[in-house]
């Protein structure tokens, strides 16, 4: 079966490990010269480079924190600079906003003014800086992803500025998905659910016990599971769906 992306270029925020690297994975295997953008963990970051190199793929890492400023503006001098050096231009086909930031799980009244602003200048306002930036170097026919979140439909107290952040992301997939039909570039969110990234608090079985019984298969996502939805979105085959929030998780919301 041949690679569905052959010949296309893809931007994938956060990408050092769980979902992003899956997803940097996966657009890698089906073609894709991948851009994996990375926080504070050039080392990870590296090491995905290496991994997709080692299967046959292409990749390149850029860093920078989103949610600082200046932040979306370093990102894209890099992006660009590799691009060029790389293909010749500067198209980018492909866009997957994953990076995010994550609440500590406290209840909403102790949740600080600084965690607030935190969480929502990285899920929210920097996918708006990257999607406006990109808009001139996505052609027609180009691919935005937005990873979002199962807890932004649900109530769930602790995770209330998360839901909220992510919230705001699926209304930036409304509308730039309307906005943007006539270039026929799709826009879809892809909400995921507990999905073990390989961090520490997944390892303690007081955590994962009660986080794999939310999924109705009584498992914990792998981060595959939700990068393939997203690979599924960023090619032709999806071509007829856009402004779509996809459940991505494990049917958890089923009861």
């Amino acid at each position: 079966m041949p690679s569905t992306l052959n010949g296309k270029t893809a931007l994938v925020t956060g990408s050092s490990r769980g979902i992003g690297r899956a997803t940097a994975l996966g657009l890698a295997r089906e073609g894709a010269l991948v851009a994996l953008h990375y926080g504070r963990d050039r080392h990870a970051a590296q090491e995905t480079v290496g991994l997709i190199e080692k299967d046959g793929g292409q990749a390149f890492a850029v860093g920078v924190e989103l949610g600082t400023p200046g932040a979306v503006d370093q990102l894209f001098d890099q992006l660009k600079a590799e691009l060029r050096e790389r293909t010749g231009e500067t198209a980018l086909d492909i866009l997957v906003n994953n990076a995010a930031a994550t609440t500590p799980g406290d209840a909403p009244g102790e949740v600080s003014a600084e965690q607030f602003d935190k969480i929502f200048a990285v899920n929210a306002k920097a996918p708006f800086l990257l999607v406006q930036r990109a808009l001139g170097l996505i052609p027609n026919g180009g691919r935005i992803v937005n990873i979002s979140s199962a807890v932004t439909p649900m109530a769930m107290p602790p995770q209330v500025v998360q839901a909220m952040s992510k919230g705001a992301l699926d209304q930036l997939t409304l509308h730039f998905a309307r906005h943007l039909a006539s270039r026929w570039i799709t826009v879809n969110s892809v909400l995921p659910g507990a999905t073990d990234n390989g961090g520490a608090a997944f390892q303690v079985p007081e955590v994962r016990g009660p986080m794999s019984q939310l999924s109705a298969f009584k498992r914990l996502g792998k981060p595959e599971d939700v990068a393939e939805v997203v690979v599924f979105l960023a090619s032709d085959r999806a071509r007829w769906i856009t402004g779509a929030s996809l459940d991505a998780a494990g049917g958890s919301r089923l009861g």
